[in-house]
């Protein structure tokens, strides 16, 4: 009687702990469920409308301002090429005054003409030559004139030196030269300088009289003296083809 009644108490307590030891599973695994699915979101993360990369459907607007953008994108990389009908109906600019059009007409002439270099030229020719002709000295003049205005200074130079006159003709200083006028006669240049200068001067008689001039007094001159030279020539040189002063 007995073994009878062991048998169905015993199994009834294995029964209850198996199910015991299933519902203690089922919770574990639940738990670690729940812990890998907050490991995964945090290393996949989530969607906070921020993210980009799909279309809103409500926003056509910013759909259309997103394309415009990416469009505005892409054309920073086109090159735009130059118009080839642009330059066709470009002509070159005309000399604004007829001194720019004489000097680009010699500077093509003559293989080049620099205004600046040509004045400081014109500076020192000025200085000799009248240094030369208030001394006589009509050698040192010839190379530097004209054959028509060198007839005129020499000639001068004869009738000064006839009268037993005596000229001092000092320059003080050139304080401007500058170039007026050039043009082209046929193959010959020819460039006007002005050139403003304080100047002494004095003519004396025989009995050392002061016929013209003042030695005591500086006077402002203004000359326009012109220079020219033939563009086919070799010689570099200009000669002084005329001379008129400002009265």
């Amino acid at each position: 009687m007995r073994s009878s009644r062991t048998a169905p108490y015993s199994t009834g307590i294995k029964i209850k702990m198996s199910q015991g030891f299933q519902f203690f599973d089922i919770i574990l695994f639940a738990m670690i469920a729940i812990f890998l699915i907050l490991r995964l979101r945090n290393a996949l993360g989530r969607r906070d409308g921020h993210e980009g990369g799909f279309t809103d459907v409500f926003n056509r607007k910013a759909d259309k301002k997103q394309a415009d953008d990416n469009g505005a994108t892409d054309n920073n990389n086109v090159v735009q090429l130059p118009d080839a009908t642009a330059d066709e109906d470009t002509e070159p600019a005309e000399p604004a005054t007829p001194l720019e059009a004489g000097i680009a007409g010699i500077a093509a002439a003559s293989g080049g003409f620099d205004t600046e270099e040509f004045a400081s030229g014109a500076r020192i020719a000025f200085e000799l030559i009248l240094g030369s002709y208030a001394s006589g000295d009509s050698k040192a003049l010839k190379p530097l004139l004209s054959p028509e205005v060198y007839a005129n200074f020499e000639h001068s130079i004869r009738e000064r030196e006839a009268a037993s006159q005596t000229m001092e003709e000092t320059l003080v200083g050139i304080r401007k030269a500058e170039v007026v006028e050039a043009y082209l006669e046929g193959t010959v240049a020819n460039v006007t300088v002005k050139f403003i200068s304080d100047q002494v001067h004095a003519l004396s008689n025989a009995e050392g009289e002061v016929v013209d001039g003042d030695p005591n007094r500086i006077i402002d001159v203004t000359d326009y003296w012109t220079f020219a030279r033939d563009t086919r020539s070799g010689d570099p040189n200009w000669a002084l083809v005329a001379t008129r002063s400002q009265d």
